[in-house]
């Protein structure tokens, strides 16, 4: 069983991809420098558009 949805994975890799490049910013307009707070972004992202993925722990 897939952890996420097809959908959710496409949101995410975009995501990456921007913090890649250094054009991801954060909510407060900082730029993200943290790999772990790009993924984070990109599942938030996802879940807000009604994504499968994994609940909050």
């Amino acid at each position: 069983m897939a952890k996420y949805d097809t959908k959710a994975q496409k949101k995410i890799s975009k995501v990456m991809h921007e913090y890649g490049e250094g054009k991801l910013k954060s909510s407060s307009g900082k730029k993200v420098t943290s790999r772990k707070q790009a993924v984070a972004i990109g599942i938030s992202e996802a879940r807000s558009e009604g994504d499968k993925v994994p609940k909050k722990k």
